[in-house]
């Protein structure tokens, strides 16, 4: 047999964005330990049949734990020498923090600073995870950048996102961990995550019932399907930062450092507004919507749209799918998954 390309971590294996790269992974032969807590945030059936695709590849191997298990996650990493760390695992939900600010610390705070410590200790050849576009908070000049300063988060959620890329920061400089933070911009596609808009309003436009439509439907979303998202993490695994030697500490630069530390955002680059979503959403579906248009919501942004020219420069691809097509994908799951004709 041949030999199997090395032993990734993947947190948040049984989440929707760690289920797509899981898969991914499994099917470009690497070896994947998921690690998930299996929390009732949401549906955890769903969770579940996530983990039973994954299972279903005898290089996949399941490990249920949390990420504040300290000594657990040491251990894990003792034995199994992963040569990649992708974290994934978070506490998700912009309007959850508002009301639930603890799991944010617990879960995005304390566990990332044991992946941090693991790493350390166990070092990997790279850690990759999660940031959000959420972290951009009040800046309004877009394209979104990487190279911008996002210093006036809008949430909690958002505070403990550019809380990971302060601390992966600390480790690249104290210890010379390669780390690289990805900011997503508002991922979709099959299996996603029910506390989203996109679940939430097909769920109710099948069945009849409104919709609620923040912002009166004239929000911007830069919408990412979610194998780009997977595209670019895959193309980054091997693209390991190293310090940049023209960073310069008179004129910081957000993006890079002196220690081998990335940032990107990961992001459609073509945002639209919520308005022209439910339209193309209502078209794949063959029903209308019932629109409840309400203020927008403490918390959120007007506006997303990523500038993907450093993701573009380093690994040559862009993300490009268009939402129809996308939107058309996520319905034809939603309606075999639910069993709906």
């Amino acid at each position: 047999m041949p030999k199997k390309k090395g032993k990734v971590l993947i947190t948040g294996a049984a989440g929707f964005i760690g289920f797509h790269v899981a898969n991914r992974l499994l099917n470009e032969d690497y070896s994947v330990v998921g690690l998930d807590n299996l929390n009732t945030y949401y549906d955890v059936n769903l969770k579940e049949s996530r983990l039973n695709l994954l299972r279903n590849n005898p290089s996949f191997k399941f490990v249920r734990m949390d990420l504040t298990d300290k000594s657990g996650i040491d251990l894990l990493f003792e034995q199994e020498a992963f040569k990649i760390v992708i974290n994934l695992a978070a506490q998700a939900g912009v309007r959850y923090s508002i009301q639930h600010p603890y799991a944010y610390l617990e879960s995005n705070m304390i566990g990332f600073l044991n992946v941090l410590e693991a790493c350390r200790h166990f070092t990997p050849t790279h850690l990759i995870y999660a940031s959000s576009s959420s972290v951009y908070g009040a800046n309004r000049k877009m394209p979104l950048s990487v190279h911008d300063n996002v210093d006036h988060p809008l949430s909690l959620y958002a505070a403990t996102k550019k809380s990971n890329e302060l601390m992966a920061h600390t480790y690249s400089n104290l210890y010379g961990i390669p780390t690289t933070g990805l900011r997503f911009f508002t991922v979709y596609g099959p299996y996603g995550r029910p506390d989203m808009a996109l679940f939430l309003f097909t769920k109710a436009i099948l069945e009849g019932n409104p919709i609620d439509v923040y912002n009166f439907g004239k929000m911007k979303r830069d919408f990412t399907y979610v194998d780009d998202i997977v595209e670019g993490i895959f193309r980054l695994m091997t693209h390991v930062p190293k310090g940049n030697t023209s960073w310069n500490g008179f004129e910081p630069d957000p993006a890079s450092s002196f220690s081998p530390y990335r940032l990107y955002n990961i992001g459609n680059n073509h945002p639209v507004t919520l308005d022209h979503f439910i339209g193309i959403l209502e078209t794949k579906i063959g029903k209308k919507a019932i629109r409840n248009l309400m203020p927008i919501q403490p918390g959120d942004v007007e506006e997303t749209f990523a500038d993907i020219n450093d993701l573009a420069s380093a690994t040559g691809f862009s993300p490009a799918t268009p939402l129809e097509q996308g939107l058309e994908k996520f319905v034809k799951w939603y309606k075999e998954y639910y069993k709906i004709r």
